[in-house]
């Protein structure tokens, strides 16, 4: 059996010490027919700091647009929550990212103390790291920032399985730098620790109770919530206060690992979603015979993901029927397409595993994201998705792709 990705908790492993850590391996995994647990190792360098004496901070935005951040909750009230059905009604929590005028609002939060402190308790690592470190990372959105004018197209973004919509903040922060309404999800009960209204912090139930075999079930579940986030975004009424920044003829997704697989499955059942992204997730549901109606979609992974190693992107590159690109990037590993390894060199840490460094996988994330939704949903020619660029090395163009 070939080598299997890391788990979504091999996150973690990018705010350790050098310690052997036990991660277990779950959706974020691209071989499903198999997930055990495996150690990996995080080696520091000599330039290793206290964990109490760093600031860490995501890159800056590199569009023109500051950026403003809402956290809103949003409950399901048609559905009862798929893992814990004593809860009640589904919920969800988003962070909107948005364009917005420069010097309002207040600094935003990485993530709170208590979802810090549960993040790294799942890899043993609250003795090691402070709390306080990770939630205090700098970010560049500010909460309630008075809204820039204008219309921007929506992008919706789905995290890995166990993992937190918070994750993904560096490419939410990028993209509504450049001209995009984001919204990051959390699906309740399907990350180490999600704080909701009234003081709740919901941990992962749903880590510790599907099988390997029943991923797909999480693959339809976030299909459902990612399709009841447009609706409440671009509705009647918004859930959101600056809704009207929405054009709802405009909307894009894209999920990193299981979010990956749930934007595929949302596509073919929501027509509203123009253009899609996979990165770095295995198909647990797949793509219909039929396709996805002519509708764009992307696959960005790393090397073991290439043709002929993860029969689920063979079949769903088969069955893609409109613009499709298969992009491999060299030197990176699952998480490579997070904030995580971007946090990780910043306390002298790095995962053997993967040549490519967390700056430069943010740069080549953030680069190929927006040129594909500049391209899918405002119309903006990139030559960037036409073929291998000199600029980067690292991005491969595997097969024939479809589409100008």
């Amino acid at each position: 059996m070939r080598k299997l990705h890391r788990a979504a908790a091999t996150a973690l492993l990018a705010l350790s010490l050098p310690l052997p850590l036990s991660l277990p391996l779950s959706a974020a995994a691209s071989d499903t027919a198999s997930r055990t647990a495996f150690a990996t190792t995080a080696v520091a360098s000599p330039s290793v700091r206290p964990a109490q004496a760093v600031q860490l901070a995501l890159p800056r935005p590199t569009g023109p647009h500051a950026v403003g951040r809402s956290v809103v909750p949003l409950v399901d009230k048609s559905r009862r929550d798929p893992w814990v059905p004593s809860s009640g009604a589904r919920k969800l929590m988003l962070s909107v990212y948005y364009p917005a005028h420069r010097g309002s609002g207040h600094p935003s939060a990485y993530m709170t103390t208590e979802e810090a402190q549960l993040m790294l308790a799942s890899q043993h690592l609250e003795k090691t790291v402070p709390a306080r470190t990770l939630s205090a990372t700098r970010t560049y959105a500010r909460t309630d920032a008075r809204p820039a004018s204008g219309r921007y197209p929506l992008v919706v973004l789905s995290p890995g399985f166990g993992l937190p919509r918070t994750t993904l903040t560096l490419l939410a922060e990028d993209l509504a730098s450049h001209g995009y309404v984001v919204a990051t999800v959390d699906h309740a009960y399907e990350a180490v620790g999600t704080s909701f209204p009234g003081g709740r912090t919901l941990t992962c139930i749903a880590c510790d109770t599907v099988k390997p075999d029943q991923l797909g079930i999480v693959t339809a579940s976030r299909a459902k919530d990612l399709s009841f986030v447009i609706d409440e975004l671009t509705g009647r009424h918004p859930a959101w206060k600056y809704g009207w920044l929405i054009d709802p003829r405009r909307i894009g997704m894209a999920g990193h690992s299981i979010g990956g697989d749930s934007t595929a499955r949302t596509m073919a059942s929501d027509g509203r979603v123009r253009a899609g992204m996979n990165m770095d997730g295995a198909f647990n549901v797949p793509i219909p015979a039929a396709g996805l109606r002519g509708k764009p979609f992307m696959l960005l992974g790393n090397a073991e993901h290439r043709p002929g190693q993860d029969g689920t992107w063979d079949e769903g590159w088969a069955r893609l029927d409109g613009w499709k690109r298969w992009l491999t990037v060299s030197g990176a590993h699952h998480v490579s397409f997070l904030d995580l390894p971007v946090l990780a060199a910043q306390l002298g840490v790095h995962d053997p595993a993967a040549s490519l460094s967390g700056r430069r996988a943010a740069q080549i994330t953030r680069r190929y994201v927006g040129a594909f939704f500049d391209r899918h949903l405002r119309g903006i020619r990139e030559p960037l998705l036409d073929g291998p660029s000199k600029a980067n090395p690292e991005v491969r163009f595997e097969l024939p792709h479809g589409g100008v």
